[in-house]
């Protein structure tokens, strides 16, 4: 019969501070550049350079250990290549930035244009897709939509892969507002879902997880381009969710005051939702790469500190609904974020919004063959997997990495239970004990599949090799030459030593399933007896 993994209680524990430690880290908003992956947007408004001091306050001051400090970075309402430049040049140089800063390349389009900044000790940039081209057309979107590729550093898998779409919808007002957001969103949906709404090869690729990021200027969920974001259709693989589960009338709507991004500084005050991430069903199905928080939950109407998300809306505290934006006693961000946070809006505009990933684990090394050796015929006989959750915890913090998922599946001689199991990237492994029919003389043939959510290798195999034979006539006569004499001891010893060093039952003389002091005892009886018998 197979053999349950072993999980002592310190396993146990262990599994339950890394459990508390990952809502701290949502609780705290604990630096990302500490754990987990970090994703912000931000309509800077009309930027074209400057604002030097606010925007390095803004993004990397702290204030109660809580900082803005992406990893990632999509914006909005840029200018040129030059507002680019400079821009990446305040992300390097904030004092607290590690400086790892790079930008893709500027695309100059109708209006204003996105702008994507990434740290390259934590993601690879893949490139970028413009999904669709906006014009003055009244039918027309008005902005390109652009998407941005990311790939975690350390992966390989397209599952281990970002495509952000960052959006800058039309504004309220004006002729056929609502049909240029929703030609924008119809484009955004079907690019998802791998079409080519630009071009060959312009569809998000196979496998890929997606996000929208950006200004939708849009105010309520049912207006139908939000809809067509996140409504069920037919084919739902290009479908996007809100992570913090909170539809409604956004627009000057008080119970809505925590999520609010616009406008921190003009006249109106805070009374929008206009700036949102949407993430793809992937990436909060708890699974691999995926949202930090319950995103079945909706966000907190009592609080800006929910525990259930990683989601903020960078300084709004709650306290400004229709109103400037807090500083002096905002509980957030205090007030020197704060203010910086108004100033950088030049005089209008809306806060960043963020929220962190947790990334996938990955399995650890196994052999890809395991030879037990010799075994006794209808021997207790089994061998030890182990199995290790191998993500970067040095990058990403214990907290900061997924459960391995993984369940076995065993054939030929081989049974053990099948899971399914989870590995945190907590240390010490779990241990399956792989059972082994040794009721037939002959060769050993098994293999152990190990199927995992290990986005780089989601199937493992692993042989288990071995040969099961009867007992001797003369058990005593180890090296079977027709003799009893010590090199049968010699023979022995070395036989039980090898197992020892290396797990296997060559030594286990008495048949009991495993190798100790016991087999040493019962070979030594055996010999003995052999030697008084003078021989067999």
């Amino acid at each position: 019969m197979p053999h349950p993994p072993s999980d002592p209680a310190g396993r146990q524990l262990a599994r339950t501070f890394r459990a508390l430690a990952a809502l701290l880290a949502v609780a705290v908003l604990a630096p990302a550049a500490a754990a987990q992956l970090r994703l912000a947007t931000w309509n800077i408004s009309n930027y074209a350079g400057g604002r030097d001091l606010d925007l390095r306050n803004a993004i990397y001051a702290v204030y109660n250990g809580r900082s803005m400090a992406p990893d990632v970075f999509t914006t909005q309402e840029f200018t040129s290549s030059a507002a680019v430049a400079a821009f990446l040049a305040i992300l390097n140089s904030a004092p607290g930035s590690p400086g790892d800063w790079a930008a893709a390349p500027f695309i100059d389009g109708p209006d204003t244009d996105s702008a994507f900044f990434y740290r390259t000790t934590r993601v690879t940039y893949l490139g970028t897709t413009i999904v669709a081209l906006g014009s003055s057309d009244l039918n027309n979107q008005p902005r390109n939509t652009y998407r941005y590729d990311i790939r975690l550093l350390g992966y390989l898998a397209p599952s281990a892969s970002l495509g952000i779409y960052s959006v800058h919808f039309k504004a309220q007002g004006g002729t056929n507002d609502a049909g240029r957001r929703l030609v924008e969103a119809q484009r955004i949906r079907d690019n998802a879902q791998g079409i080519d709404t630009n071009g060959p090869g312009s569809g998000l690729p196979a496998g890929f997880l997606f996000l929208l990021a950006g200004d939708t200027n849009i105010q309520t969920s049912s207006e139908a381009a939000y809809a067509e974001l996140v409504g069920s259709q037919p084919d739902n693989s290009g479908r996007f969710f809100d992570p913090i589960n909170s539809p409604g009338v956004w627009n000057n709507n008080f119970a809505f005051r925590f999520i609010h991004t616009q406008d921190p500084a003009g006249a109106g005050g805070m009374d929008d939702r206009h700036d949102q991430v949407l993430i793809a069903g992937a990436l909060r199905d708890q699974s691999a790469l995926d949202y930090i928080g319950s995103p079945t939950l909706p966000y907190s109407t009592t609080t800006w500190n929910d525990p259930n998300h990683s989601y903020r809306a960078w300084g709004n505290d709650g306290t400004s609904f229709n109103l400037t934006l807090t500083t002096a006693g905002n509980s957030m961000v205090g007030p020197s974020i704060a203010q910086s946070l108004i100033n950088a809006c030049a005089g209008s505009g809306h806060l960043p919004v963020f929220l962190d990933f947790r990334v996938p684990g990955t399995l650890g090394p196994t052999p890809a063959t395991i030879d037990v050796g010799t075994l006794p015929l209808n021997a207790t006989a089994s061998v030890t997997l182990t199995i290790a959750n191998d993500a970067d915890t040095s990058l990403w913090t214990e907290a900061g990495v997924s459960d391995l998922l993984y369940s076995l599946a065993t054939s030929g001689d081989l049974a053990t239970a099948p899971g399914p199991f989870a590995e945190p990237a907590t240390p010490g492994p779990n241990q399956h004990q792989i059972a082994i029919d040794t009721a037939s003389p002959g060769p050993v043939t098994g293999l152990v599949t190990i199927t995992s959510n290990d986005p780089d290798e989601p199937v493992r195999l692993v042989a288990v090799t071995g040969q099961v034979v009867a007992p001797p006539a003369c058990p005593a006569d180890v090296n079977a030459d027709g003799l009893v004499t010590t090199a049968d001891v010699s023979a022995f010893l070395s036989a039980w030593f090898a197992s020892i060093s290396a797990g296997t039952l060559q030594g286990d003389f008495n048949a009991d399933g495993v190798v100790t002091t016991g087999d040493v005892t019962s070979f030594l009886q055996a010999w003995f007896n052999a030697i008084a018998a003078g021989g067999c």
